[in-house]
């Protein structure tokens, strides 16, 4: 019989905090019949957030093409969308019930290639394009693709999203740390770059990339045409290749900021001697269908014989799902002005933005006013990251631990917190140790995803929760 010693030691390492412990407890509570408010993951259609009209119509013809048989059944559906269903249906004659090639559906790749164009006004190619299951597969692709040894290693964020850390650990790199400004609205500097490739190589540490998520996950920052400019311009000195998350380019909510791919920027820039691997997917954004799994990279300055081994490693698995891989045609090729379908897109899609635009206003005013708690409010994405102070525990020095046990500490602290904001109000937020934060800080990523009325009672009850558990450690 097989035991924990009997697998592989980088599985045991790798960990994921976004359904960790505290998400554990969080559902056996619910079996127990208590209200769990679940803000641990960005699933925007578990918290209620309703599908937009135009994707599932679609599906379902796709999936039971017999209903194009019956006029009277397809009347009851806009006229575009059952003329798109027919030339999918003439693309791809299979259907959703056969593989399709590696790299994805060509005239869905073609699509991809059209939106990167009208978003960025620069070249794009359907055979640089992979679909792929949800943007975490082409994470996955290119970190396995690009750690050669164990002493080669990728540069990530902190904080960051727990895809990253647990992937590196899975395939045997090495995670190198950058912090994030928390001061100066989560922006990257080159400083703190500089001191984190330094601080690696000195450990014998062999850099080869640098993931860079914009906008943000936890933070919610969005990342400044200057700001993604000095990335380039580090990545091109240290000889790095860049792994662009940008699956939450959709979701901007600021006025004063608005979204610049890394594609584009490079463009500008007329670097061609950068690898770019530049992700999205149908989870985020405006559709948040997380259970279609559906998304796609996007592939830049590499060799065609480079390009042909991640279409190779694609293969392996065959092709991504078929149901996702329409899913992303849809947020490619949206309804037109002029569609029957497009009245009812734009309003849906307006009701979602403006929707998470105000409970992003609503929890970082809310948050703001508690004693003891900040945040640097959102511009994008549907997460916050939220500062915490709790009282020192007058038994422990932090300033005479090492950094492993300081480490340690904090995560035990901000754990605590958090599983106890579970126990008293159904709260399920993620403690920051999962995701990494400056040592000295404690924090927690909440989503915004929740129904406003539900948002505003989560302040409401963040506050009580964390001015009784101040009150109680002060006075113990």
């Amino acid at each position: 019989m097989l035991s924990l010693g009997s697998l592989n030691p980088n599985l045991l390492d790798a960990e994921y905090a976004v359904r960790g412990p505290i998400v554990l407890r969080a559902q056996q509570l619910e079996e127990q019949g208590k209200k769990i408010v679940y803000c641990n993951i960005g699933n925007p259609q578990a918290l209620k957030q309703p599908p937009l009209s135009f994707l599932r119509q679609l599906l379902s013809l796709i999936e039971y093409p017999e209903l194009l048989r019956n006029s009277e059944m397809t009347r009851s559906y806009p006229a575009d969308i059952v003329e798109r269903v027919r030339y999918i249906l003439d693309c791809h004659p299979p259907g959703t019930g056969a593989y399709t090639q590696s790299a994805g559906i060509p005239f869905i790749r073609q699509a991809v290639a059209e939106f990167i164009v009208r978003r960025d006004d620069i070249p794009a190619t359907r055979e640089r394009i992979i679909l792929t299951d949800g943007a975490s597969k082409g994470a996955q692709a290119v970190l396995l693709a690009l750690l050669r040894s164990k002493c080669d290693g990728i540069m990530i964020p902190v904080p960051q999203y727990p895809l990253y850390s647990a992937s590196i650990r899975l395939y045997g790199g090495e995670m190198i740390g950058y912090y994030l400004d928390e001061e100066n609205g989560w922006q990257l500097s080159e400083e703190a770059l500089t001191e984190s490739i330094t601080s690696a190589r000195s450990r014998g540490v062999n850099p080869v990339a640098i993931v860079v998520i914009n906008p943000g996950n936890p933070t919610g920052a969005v990342l400044s045409p200057e700001n993604i400019r000095m990335i380039i311009g580090f990545a091109r000195k240290h000889g790095l290749a860049i792994i662009g998350d940008e699956v939450y380019q959709e979701n901007i909510y600021s006025t004063n900021v608005r979204f610049h791919s890394f594609a584009k920027t490079m463009h500008e820039m007329g670097v061609i001697d950068v690898s770019l691997f530049s992700l999205h997917s149908v989870s985020k954004g405006l559709l948040g269908e997380c259970g279609h799994r559906g998304g796609y990279l996007e592939i830049r300055n590499v060799p065609e014989d480079v390009l042909a081994q991640f279409i190779k490693l694609q293969s392996i698995s065959l092709c991504a799902n078929v149901p996702g891989q329409l899913a992303t045609y849809m947020m490619v090729a949206p309804p037109r002005q002029g569609d029957e379908s497009y009245e009812t897109y734009v309003r849906e899609r307006d009701l979602v933005l403006k929707s998470l635009q105000g409970k992003a206003e609503i929890l970082g005013k809310g948050i703001n006013s508690i004693e003891g708690m900040s945040l640097v409010p959102p511009q994008g994405a549907m997460y916050a990251f939220v500062r915490i102070e709790l009282p020192p525990d007058p038994s422990v020095d932090p300033d005479r631990m090492s950094a492993h046990e300081r480490l340690e500490y904090d995560t035990k602290r901000d754990s605590e917190y958090c599983m106890a904001l579970l126990e008293e109000t159904g709260i399920c937020v993620v403690p920051g140790s999962g995701f990494g934060q400056q040592p000295g800080t404690l924090h927690f990523r909440t989503t915004f995803l929740p129904p406003q009325d539900e948002i505003e009672g989560l302040v409401a009850s963040l506050k009580t929760f964390h001015e009784r558990y101040i009150r109680e450690r002060q006075e113990a």
